[in-house]
């Protein structure tokens, strides 16, 4: 790929995902989702972890909770992202503008989960501040890297999301219905250990199952935070490449029909 194509892609989406960020962090629905909600959860798991004795494990809980609020603003912005199009009026221009849909989607995907970002923030401050949690990294340069690498994969799980939804009008109904099974199959709200060997499977080709592996081995210890960080790379190329056929079959079929801008 030549140099000036690479840059002109870089700067397509840089300057949506910064456009996104900004835009959706103006949004009263994702302020809720993204901090109070996930702080309510925390609240929750604080007082079950503190009656049970096990005050050194709020950590474990509040990163827990803080995924939980960023996969339901990942779910529910990546859900919306086509509908929000079309109730705009904007579907139409960004589907005909030279590049490619998937440049164009991506950025606002990705801000969707960066957007959660505030989630972990808000459990970790809520924790340290009202709970006395102790705020100790056992790597921290590797928690910051997981946590980026969490956040796009979880961005790249939500294009597949959102590139399902350019043929089908009402399928972010859907999204609805997936917030809190892959919080159970993923490991956030309880360990993995707990549920039936189905579910494992499930969870293994899910970035939010590996992103809080990383995540919580970074924080405090007891394994290689490399593993849930290279899987979470790998299931997000493979996010990218199946979004990325998703949209070009889904976006003829919807010219095709002419539903594309149907609300």
């Amino acid at each position: 790929m030549p140099r000036s194509r690479v840059r002109r892609v870089g700067r397509i989406l840089f300057s949506g995902l910064a456009f996104h960020v900004k835009t959706l962090s103006q949004s009263n629905f994702f302020i809720l989702v993204s901090l109070i909600q996930p702080v309510i959860f925390a609240s929750i798991a604080f007082y079950m972890f503190r009656a049970g004795g096990r005050a050194p494990t709020l950590l474990y809980a509040a990163l827990g909770a803080g995924l939980m609020g960023v996969w339901s603003s990942t779910l529910f912005g990546s859900g919306g992202a086509i509908q929000w199009q079309r109730w705009q009026g904007t579907l139409e221009l960004i589907v005909v503008v030279p590049p490619p849909l998937i440049q164009v989607l991506l950025p606002l995907t990705v801000a969707t989960s960066a957007v959660g970002l505030y989630s972990i923030v808000a459990t970790l401050a809520w924790g340290v501040l009202f709970f006395g949690m102790p705020l100790h990294l056992v790597h921290p340069f590797m928690f910051a890297i997981a946590l980026i690498v969490t956040v796009l994969g979880l961005g790249l799980l939500g294009l597949v999301l959102a590139s399902t939804f350019v043929l089908y009008r009402h399928a972010n109904a859907l999204s609805n219905l997936l917030e809190y099974p892959v919080w159970l199959t993923t490991g956030v709200l309880v360990p993995l250990s707990l549920l039936p060997g189905w579910t494992h499977l499930i969870g293994w080709v899910l970035a939010p199952t590996w992103g809080i592996k990383a995540l919580r081995t970074a924080a405090l210890g007891g394994g290689n935070p490399f593993v849930g960080i290279g899987m979470c790379l790998l299931l997000g190329c493979v996010y990218l490449l199946i979004g990325g056929i998703f949209l070009n079959h889904f976006e003829r079929l919807a010219r095709d029909r002419g539903t594309l801008a149907l609300a």
